[in-house]
């Protein structure tokens, strides 16, 4: 069983970091133009700064709720997304990644942790597991991701210069 374990760790792991069977979020938001972080394309919902935040708003919410049992979530769906359509600064841009990071980061150390049960229901939660929270986070991410790349495409920026 052990060996089990330590296998789904792994995987589950791999999947938190590596894009595989697409770019994984580094590669998505690499050298985005000040002027265009803002910008919303034609026919479509979001700027590439409103998803951003998205995603980092909700894999913070993930996270939490994973390992703090008096977290409390935004309103949904309000809290989930920026008011603006652009970031205030290049440094408010900066800073989301880096916490996008960091967090991403927190979760891979809950999963690596073989002292945190993957399957045990989180004593806090409705059933929920570190699992299914790890997974949900993957799956969440690659969403956006995918949507980053596509509002890219839409602005005439990708692939990145250097890629």
């Amino acid at each position: 069983m052990a060996s089990l374990n330590a296998a789904l760790r792994e995987h589950v792991l791999t999947l938190l970091s590596a894009g595989h069977a697409h770019v994984d979020f580094d590669g998505a938001i690499k050298a985005v133009p000040v002027v265009l972080r803002g910008k919303r394309p034609p026919k479509t919902e979001y700027t590439l700064w409103q998803l951003l935040e998205h995603l980092r708003i909700a894999q913070w919410d993930i996270l939490e709720f994973s390992r703090n049992p008096h977290h409390v979530s935004p309103a949904f769906p309000e809290g989930y997304w920026p008011e603006k359509a652009a970031p205030k600064s290049p440094a408010a841009w900066t800073r989301s990644i880096t916490a996008v990071r960091a967090d991403l980061q927190a979760m891979k150390d809950l999963v690596a942790d073989p002292g945190n049960d993957l399957v045990k229901p989180l004593a806090h939660g409705q059933g929920e597991t570190l699992l299914r929270e790890a997974l949900l986070l993957a799956d969440h991410n690659a969403y956006h991701v995918g949507q980053i790349v596509l509002v890219r495409r839409l602005l005439g920026i990708w692939p990145p210069k250097g890629r």
